[in-house]
């Protein structure tokens, strides 16, 4: 498939926490012939070194105002304008942002993801294709703890009381409601390469009438 790059494409996944966008955007990233650019919106919490340890503890990371939306947006304007950006690297064991950065570089299709993706108008109205991952809270939590104790170095008891005391709440009062801004709406719990595949066919045929770059 060849065609005229006119602007990139932007596709938008959005879900719960540990609901499998990671995972499904590394799959269908890995099939691509053409390598996207990839913003993540959990790099975008904001910085909070200002605060003591303990009361970053208690930082409600689920709310919409925990995430430099402006931030994002604007780097992901720059990346749809051509740019290069330096996307922030967020440290979760310390609650704050680190002194590194991620080069990201444009391409002609960028694919950004999310828990509150979906939350802001001016970041939907930016988004070509939005794709929804539903999965049950059982599954997401266990999904977290296993994350969050093996990569983000956290105990497993403050995993569970943050689920209860704020991802779940969240989740209902946010993430939820987001979801019939959606196009397409998948289950985070299915198989991984079929669900992969499925949606780089239909990714492929939405740059076909979208005039983007060959896939």
């Amino acid at each position: 498939m060849q065609g005229q790059v006119t602007r990139p494409f932007v596709m938008g996944i959005c879900g719960g926490s540990c609901s499998g966008k990671s995972s499904l955007v590394a799959a269908l990233c890995e099939r691509l012939e053409v390598a996207p650019a990839r913003l993540c919106f959990d790099s975008y919490y904001r910085p909070l070194g200002h605060l003591q340890p303990a009361v970053r503890e208690q930082e409600n990371f689920d709310h919409p105002d925990s995430l430099d939306a402006r931030l994002f947006a604007a780097h992901l304007d720059a990346l749809i304008d051509g740019d290069s950006v330096a996307e922030p690297v967020y440290d979760f064991a310390r609650h704050d942002r680190s002194e590194q950065s991620r080069k990201v570089t444009p391409a002609g299709v960028i694919v950004v993801d999310g828990i509150l993706l979906f939350h802001w108008p001016e970041l939907v109205s930016r988004l070509d294709w939005r794709v929804f991952v539903e999965c049950d809270p059982a599954t997401r939590l266990s999904r977290r703890l296993a994350r969050d104790v093996m990569e983000r170095g956290r105990s497993e008891a403050s995993v569970r009381a943050q689920f209860e005391a704020t991802v779940a709440p969240m989740h209902r009062r946010f993430v939820e409601p987001s979801a019939a801004l959606a196009q397409r709406r998948v289950a985070g719990a299915a198989d991984l390469d079929s669900l992969a595949d499925e949606l780089c066919a239909e990714l492929s045929q939405r740059l076909a009438e979208f005039g983007a770059a060959a896939l």
